[in-house]
């Protein structure tokens, strides 16, 4: 009875995936930038590259893996008396799902224009323009055609056409950003930082059918989000509070919590980033899925953490014994890339 019960929940979950088709998820959004609003590229760092990995639903069926990486820079600027500045960034992701691997792949450049409108704060805008590929391996599947009254019979036809098993797609988004900076009052925990963001991806609706009868657009993500970094007095810890809103068609994501960081020790600034060593612990909450537990450790330009997401939500609760997923992340920051003629921003 449990195996038949996983074996439907997972089947359930796949068609789920199948009705409505859903962005990639992580658990730690803020180190990956550019799958939350295009306009992060340059925001806050002269130079940075991330990396994310995860796996989730490992006691349900096979897992689901997502691999992400993109890198984003500023564009140096001659002339030091500018107001603004361009920046670049390049995003990359492949999620893997389910037993009949439902692979998606996708590739995007992001273009972002940084405005200084005060001392304290700038407006930036971004776009986002990419390549999507998505297949799926038919022959790993279970379809109800395929039960013969009494058990599973593989030598039965699934009655199911695939005309699309791999197809590809050109992909289109944009986002705004406010940023806001002020010069800090404490150098033990370098003050508060507070980035505020509003993007769309999938502005072209491109099609995301494998029947490839008829036209199954994919809806358009809308990503909403405030985070920040807040110095608790002159103290060596700060606060750093952050809420996810992403709304795809009929499903919506609500990612919120903080993180607690404590400063070892403090070094000069480079790149936007607090130098020195620092750790952080945090918890946050994903609605009607998970409670998400994260641990970083920052040593200079390097920043690396786990999350691990407690499945005490999901209808899928019972039969994942509340194990979601876990997930790694490392985020490289490079040191005044460009001293020379460095972006005022």
């Amino acid at each position: 009875m449990k195996k038949n019960n996983t074996i439907t929940t997972a089947i359930a979950a796949m068609l789920t995936c199948f009705s409505f088709a859903q962005d990639i998820h992580f658990s730690g959004m803020d180190y990956s930038p550019q799958n939350l609003n295009p306009a992060l590229a340059g925001a806050n760092f002269d130079v940075q590259a991330n990396i994310n990995y995860r796996s989730q639903w490992n006691a349900v069926a096979a897992p689901f893996q997502t691999i992400g990486a993109s890198a984003d820079m500023r564009i140096p600027n001659s002339n030091q008396d500018a107001n603004g500045n361009f920046a670049i960034g390049l995003n990359f992701f492949n999620d893997q799902a389910g037993e009949q691997s439902m692979s998606s792949n996708n590739v995007a450049i992001n273009a972002a224009y940084h405005l200084k409108v005060n001392e304290n704060s700038t407006i930036g805008l971004g776009m986002n323009t990419g390549f999507g590929q998505r297949s799926l391996a038919i022959s790993g599947g279970q379809w109800g055609a395929q039960y013969d009254g009494e058990d599973f019979n593989p030598t039965l036809s699934s009655g199911e056409v695939f005309n699309n098993p791999t197809f590809s797609y050109f992909d289109v988004g944009a986002g705004a950003l406010y940023r806001f900076s002020p010069e800090p009052k404490s150098r033990n925990n370098n003050g508060t930082v507070v980035n505020i963001g509003l993007a769309a991806y999938h502005v072209n609706r491109p099609n995301f059918s494998f029947i490839g009868v008829e036209e199954d657009p994919l809806y358009v993500r809308w990503s909403g989000f405030a985070n920040a970094r807040i110095g608790i007095g002159t103290t060596k810890m700060a606060v750093e509070p952050a809420v996810y809103a992403q709304f795809q068609g009929p499903n919506m994501e609500l990612l919120l919590g903080t993180d607690y960081r404590f400063f070892l020790s403090q070094e000069t600034s480079a790149a936007g980033q607090p130098g020195g060593t620092s750790l952080a612990l945090g918890l946050f909450y994903r609605n009607q899925d998970a409670l998400i537990s994260r641990f970083s450790v920052r040593f200079g330009q390097f920043d690396a953490g786990m999350a691990y997401d407690f499945n005490l939500f999901s209808s899928l609760r019972e039969v994942s014994s509340a194990r979601g997923g876990v997930e790694v992340f490392l985020r490289w920051v490079m040191s005044n890339a460009f001293d020379s003629s460095r972006a005022r921003i």
